[in-house]
């Protein structure tokens, strides 16, 4: 008796409000909505749903209806550059020396997860930072698992996963890097993986589509772009070197069923017509897409 072939899980398309700033959010949400996506990945962000602002829990229950009239579902992701601090990109983080300071990050992490419950979100974002100078990369990892224990109880408490993502240049930057926090923190059921397609295309010793087979047991959010090799720039569908048939492949054999979010935080200028131009191209793809892939 021959086994029988995985379940494919049908893709579902978001573009990240990163690439969409020049927009208001509800215009936003209007065009992915008009577009055809059927999510979106919600930065924290001043300009849409700033999570410093004195209205921000009426303001996310405007969201929450905005979403809900659209029939879009939602990731909440956490990579604003200054939603901090006005000097500092992506600071503080979950790494900076001054525990005061990684309170502000592990507090602003603890309103995303509510504000991922509140929205019905299928996941809240986040990543580790870049390791301070000077500071020993145990004694960084030791204050990552620290840093991150809260968190993590924040969202079991609310109910949605958090998906850390491996990023380019800071201290959790490859798959590698997030088996070891796993290890670290105990494993815990709800520390899931934001997997970005084109950061494995950047730095992952594995073939992207390999990346997402190796993935899959933790995989709760997706970002997809196209990337070259050693050149963290995330870039429009067609500019970089990623096969994408085997990756959507393997993410349909592997039985993703979170979102597939555009990410293209660099291109705001021109978001609009890149997030019909992406739809199209992510479409097109999985209709070329082989039918169970390579293992």
């Amino acid at each position: 008796m021959t086994a029988s072939a995985p379940e494919r899980s049908a893709p579902r398309w978001g573009y990240g409000t990163n690439g969409l700033t020049d927009l208001r959010l509800d215009d936003a949400l209007g065009l992915l909505a008009d577009l055809g996506y059927d999510g979106v990945g919600l930065t924290l962000d001043h300009m849409h749903l700033d999570p410093l602002a004195p209205d921000f829990a009426a303001r996310t229950r405007e969201v929450a209806r905005a979403l809900d009239r659209h029939r879009l579902t939602v990731t909440v992701e956490t990579g604003a550059r200054y939603v901090l601090d006005p000097r500092r990109k992506h600071g503080p983080s979950l790494l900076d020396p001054d525990p005061d300071a990684r309170d502000a990050r592990i507090r602003l992490l603890i309103r995303a997860a509510q504000v991922a419950a509140d929205l019905g979100a299928h996941a809240v974002h986040c990543f580790s930072g870049v390791t301070p100078d000077g500071t020993d990369p145990d004694a960084a990892w030791k204050r990552l698992a620290a840093a991150l224990t809260p968190v993590l109880e924040a969202a079991d408490a609310a109910g949605v996963p958090l998906a850390i993502e491996p990023e380019p240049g800071h201290l959790l930057a490859t798959l590698a890097d997030f088996h070891r926090l796993r290890r670290d923190l105990g494993s815990p059921e709800g520390l899931g993986l934001t997997l970005d397609i084109g950061h494995c295309q950047c730095l992952e010793p594995l073939p992207p589509a390999d990346c997402v087979r190796a993935a899959a047991p933790w995989l709760r959010h997706v970002q997809i772009e196209d990337m070259r090799r050693g050149v963290h720039e995330h870039l429009p569908f067609g500019e970089g070197e990623i096969d994408f048939p085997p990756v959507l492949d393997a993410l349909a054999t592997t039985g993703y069923r979170g979102l597939t979010v555009v990410e293209l935080p660099r291109h705001s200028h021109a978001g609009p017509e890149l997030a019909a131009r992406s739809l199209d191209f992510l479409r097109a793809v999985a209709r070329k897409a082989p039918r169970g892939g390579t293992p």
